[in-house]
């Protein structure tokens, strides 16, 4: 049996939960995970050119892991609305990327990352309940058209209550494995990952180790799943 381990991780952009800028630590809780592969959020500084805030010239010897190949917000960014997704190199190099841009209040948008048997979608949803749920709904609907029947769905989706908001989920397994925000004393289960209702999923938990409740304001969440 052939495993794949999946993670999603807030960063908060490198600062911890007061400062300074500090990217090494959110790479050594990355490290210490081990995923295959990761969705990121809030990998970007949000104020002019939104240079990156997790260094892409860091990310490989810290982690063995290489960020998708995609068109970025900006020339200095290294994601897409502050996410991208980091992975094997073996499964870069099979690897396509499309951007899927989102409704709602604030600029959002989702990362689809296209591997020969599975999709993984990357989030970071919007602040008011009613642009998650027209997040969401997009989201479902284009996966059904552009993906096959593997598809996982991760991120920070700022949604504190255990089903309101999710309606449009209603045909996925949704995870949330445990309180992921704020770092210190977890309380919300912000961080969630939906999937395919026939993938295996083996085991999945929130990452505490590798002092990663001062590397940001998340704890970054996991699961492995069978491959498929």
């Amino acid at each position: 049996m052939s495993l794949l381990r999946l993670a999603s991780y807030n960063l908060h952009k490198c600062r911890g939960l007061t400062g300074p800028h500090a990217p090494e630590r959110n790479l050594a809780v990355i490290a210490a995970l081990q995923p295959d592969i990761i969705a990121l959020q809030e990998v970007d500084f949000r104020l002019g050119a939104r240079p990156e805030a997790l260094p892409r010239s860091l990310i490989h010897e810290a982690t063995g892991l290489v960020p998708a190949n995609m068109t970025t917000t900006g020339e200095n960014s290294l994601g897409w609305h502050g996410q991208t997704i980091l992975m094997r190199p073996d499964l870069a190099e099979q690897a396509v990327l499309r951007r899927l841009p989102l409704p709602g209040i604030e600029p959002r948008g989702a990362v689809v990352l296209r591997l020969p048997r599975l999709t993984v979608i990357g989030v970071h949803l919007g602040l008011a309940r009613s642009s998650r749920r027209a997040q969401l709904a997009r989201i479902t609907a284009q996966a059904a058209r552009i993906a096959d029947d593997n598809i996982v769905l991760m991120g920070d989706f700022n949604e504190w209550h255990d089903s309101r908001g999710l309606e449009s989920l209603a045909g996925f397994r949704v995870i949330a494995p445990g309180p992921s925000y704020p770092a210190p004393l977890p309380q919300f289960r912000f961080d969630r990952i939906a999937m395919s209702q026939h993938l295996k999923l083996l085991k999945h938990g929130v990452f505490t180790g590798a002092q990663a409740r001062e590397a940001s304001d998340h704890l970054p969440i996991w699961a492995e799943i069978e491959q498929p």
